[in-house]
């Protein structure tokens, strides 16, 4: 039997941990079919990750590229859980900044993809100079992204995004299945809606999925076909690409018998008054 071309995969996640623990899980996975995987982030966040499992250490490799300092962006700010909801466009700039240094990173390495995040609306030319093919991987599962729509109207059948927050409490399409999925909160889909508007900051969050999506060749998402597989076929039909579900990624069985600070977490709980609550909150 020929044996599979083994692939170098590089993944450069958003700077956020509810981003870049999914692509670091991800990452993982990939590495235990035998492929190489390049992790690309901030020092401060490849300080943050957890452990790689020792039978992984020689098939990921963690590189580090500087975050450029931005004004108004705090010292030592390198993902969205450093700073508040307000700074975030400032966050997004000095992602921006990190242009040059990882085209010549990816010119030095050439993997044979890149498995990126919604943000850098300049990587689609980069890539297509260097001859890299591009995943888009989605922490959101099939149905939410669904519900944005198509990134390139002009190759679906389906009406231009929403032009209204409160378009955000309908279906933009039909669909062959029941489904209640709506924002019911307008609070909710006002949040949403200012990916749509117009900032100071000039570059849209829309703008970045919408350019990054017209350069990739291939869409994960979190997801499985189990839970999933209408939204699934949906999300192939509304961005004209392959669609690839990577399950829901889940620490391992094995590297989580191994995480002894979740042995001290046991023991603490263990110890703890029974039927008593526990407060716990995102840092």
């Amino acid at each position: 039997m020929v044996e599979s071309k083994k692939l170098h995969i590089a993944m450069f996640p958003w700077l956020a941990f509810g981003h870049i623990i999914p692509y670091f899980e991800l990452g993982k996975l990939i590495a235990r079919k035998g492929h190489h995987i390049s992790f690309i982030s901030t020092p401060r966040n490849i300080d943050c990750l957890p452990k790689i499992p020792p039978h992984l250490t020689p098939l990921i490799t963690l590189v580090k590229l500087p975050l450029p300092h931005v004004e108004n962006l705090p010292e030592n700010a390198e993902a969205t859980m450093d700073i508040p909801h307000h700074l975030i466009p400032y966050l997004n700039i000095a992602h921006d900044g990190l242009q040059q240094p990882l085209s010549q990173l990816l010119e030095n390495s050439l993997p044979d993809w890149i498995i990126h995040n919604f943000a850098p609306h300049w990587f689609p030319p980069i890539a297509s100079k260097l001859g890299i093919s591009m995943a888009f991987f989605s922490i959101f599962n099939a149905s939410s992204f669904c519900f944005f729509g198509p990134t390139k109207p002009s190759i679906t059948k389906v009406q231009e995004p929403r032009s209204e927050p409160e378009h955000m409490g309908l279906l933009q399409w039909r669909v062959s299945f029941p489904s209640k999925i709506v924002f019911r909160l307008l609070f909710e889909a006002k949040k949403i809606f200012e990916n749509y508007e117009e900032n100071a900051f000039g570059v849209l969050d829309w703008f970045r999925v919408a350019t990054v999506m017209s350069g990739t060749q291939a869409f994960t998402v979190k997801t499985c076909m189990e839970v999933e597989d209408e939204w699934v076929n949906i999300l192939g039909e509304l961005h004209n690409v392959p669609v690839i579900p990577v399950g829901l990624l889940p620490p391992s069985a094995q590297e989580r018998n191994e995480d002894s600070t979740w042995d001290t977490i046991v023991e603490w709980l263990n110890k703890q008054e029974k039927e008593s609550d526990l407060y716990s909150t995102w840092k």
